[in-house]
């Protein structure tokens, strides 16, 4: 009983640290005039420029118009552009424009900062082992994630069989 009780507040508490990160990050960010929605879309793309918008909604978890829009406010603010994707003549490409390189590293320092805040009293073999430990939490729900679509399939399938 106590592990299940154990658990659920760790469920909860997981939930809370996330939310509350969220918010302190959106916080931090307006020092900048960004969102941390438009931040998370610099950061990918300067981890993976060129790639698609449905890829970057993939890898955001947003609804392409949703993005879309933020797309659009970055194009206009002139940090990123779109261009055309050789291979597919419907699609465009993202890429950070040279203008956003400052920015960006202004917002990396912020991030170092915002999770010193977030982090303070844990000793660096704490932070690892949580990483660790976050990690096969994070790619246990990956498996089961899997596990469930590929179920879904195999039953839509197996109908039309």
């Amino acid at each position: 009983m106590r592990a299940r009780r154990n658990n659920r507040e760790l469920a909860f508490s997981i939930n809370d640290v996330a939310r509350l990160l969220r918010t302190f990050a959106d916080h931090s960010a307006a020092r900048f005039g960004m969102t941390r929605a438009k931040w998370a879309v610099l950061a990918r793309l300067d981890r993976f420029e060129g790639l698609k918008q449905a890829e970057l909604a993939e890898m955001l978890d947003l609804q392409p118009i949703s993005l879309t829009r933020l797309l659009d406010g970055l194009a206009e603010s002139g940090l990123i552009e779109r261009r055309p994707d050789p291979d597919d003549r419907r699609a465009k490409r993202l890429y950070l424009t040279p203008g956003a390189r400052p920015l960006l590293e202004r917002l990396t320092e912020l991030g170092e900062d915002l999770m010193e805040t977030a982090l303070a009293g844990l000793a660096p073999a704490d932070v690892n082992g949580l990483l660790a430990h976050l990690s096969t939490v994070k790619e246990n729900l990956r498996q089961a994630i899997q596990k469930k679509q590929n179920g879904k399939q195999a039953a839509l399938e197996q109908r039309y069989d």
